[in-house]
């Protein structure tokens, strides 16, 4: 009736017993279908309330979200650091937590770096901002913007085994845009890589992971389903500038979000519930940043959506999401490549 995560006097064991829970591949923990993504949690998506978003968090875990996702390049630190003040006082016992290595800073000149050196350092400081001896998941950011594999295989793999030998990692993943490269590197890894995060592929103008899904569940690889509004695209309030999808799909989902706003329906929500009917995928993973949004997605996981909103859904599909693998595979990469060549 209750995960391993549940305590009593903690949680509401209500809220709990309506979530549902699954195993993440072969990890032995049982994680709720709703993850709470914490890329949110910082300038990158204008964070204008922290202590909103620290009562979010507590919130979350009370209602039986067991899942958190963090990484250092989220605000440089201010996720982790705001999930730290976040935890503190909570049992450790009731959530899971992943953190990540590999992807930093702004500056193009060091957002990157895959080495041994720098996954220990970062390692040891996410640890101390986020006020915990141990995560449940270590993963490596964005796999696909390393210069090669060899690197990912040969290098930063191994050393985030050691942190499981350590005690302080439980298990070792993968992410990244790029799913082809995911499946690459699990061909080629002779670690134990227990799951992958997917995000954005999985969505109401993409649905390319379902190509790769029976290859990650053949190996009993977690997955994890990241980014179902697409980063902010898929929602009435659309996109930060930054976003790279192009002109013409911006265009077709502001066109898709005006619809639905003009009847009162959120489009976010009509995505997470999109995506949340994959039955192959183990966590989907959705930024929360504040109350409201948390109470929306809670309202979508347990309840799924209303008959009109299921119209608008068909209505949206129809006339502007009609055209599928809408994605920009690469495109970061080349402006990365790029970047650093003019340096």
């Amino acid at each position: 009736m209750f995960p391993p995560t549940y305590v009593e006097g903690f949680h509401d064991p209500e809220a709990v017993k309506a979530m549902e829970y699954k195993e993440l591949g072969k990890t032995g923990m049982f994680v709720s279908k709703l993850g709470f993504g914490a890329a949110t949690l910082c300038a990158l998506y204008n964070l204008n309330n922290e202590t909103e978003a620290i009562e979010t968090v507590r919130q979350a875990i009370k209602q039986g979200i067991n899942y958190i996702d963090t990484a250092p390049w989220y605000g440089q630190g201010q996720s982790e650091a705001i999930l730290g003040k976040a935890l503190k006082g909570i049992p450790r016992k009731a959530y899971y937590i992943a953190t990540k290595v590999g992807r930093y800073e702004l500056d193009y000149n060091k957002m990157f770096n895959f080495t041994v050196e720098k996954t220990q350092q970062s390692f040891k400081k996410s640890l101390e901002l986020l006020g915990l001896d141990y995560v449940d998941l270590i993963q490596i950011h964005d796999i696909d913007f390393a210069s090669s594999m060899d690197v990912i295989v040969t290098q930063t793999l191994p050393e985030l085994s050691k942190f499981v030998a350590d005690g302080k990692a439980r298990h070792v993943g993968v992410t990244g845009y790029t799913v082809s490269v995911l499946k690459e590197c699990i061909e080629k890894s002779n670690i134990n890589v227990a799951t992958v995060l997917s995000y954005s592929r999985l969505t109401l103008i993409d649905d390319s992971l379902l190509e790769y899904i029976p290859f990650f569940k053949k190996h009993k690889i977690g997955l994890i389903n990241a980014a179902a509004p697409c980063m902010g695209l898929l929602t009435n309030n659309g996109p930060q500038s930054w976003h790279p999808a192009s002109d013409e799909t911006k265009k077709q989902c502001a066109k898709a979000a005006q619809y639905c706003k003009d009847r009162d329906v959120e489009l976010g929500k009509l995505a997470v519930w999109h995506s949340m009917q994959c039955a192959d995928v183990d966590i989907n993973l959705v930024g929360i940043q504040n109350m409201k949004q948390l109470q929306i997605n809670l309202d979508v996981t347990l309840n799924g959506i209303t008959e009109k909103e299921k119209a608008v859904l068909r209505e949206i599909k129809e006339k502007f999401l009609s055209e599928k693998n809408q994605h920009w595979e690469g495109k970061d990469i080349r402006i990365y490549r790029e970047a650093l060549k003019k340096k």
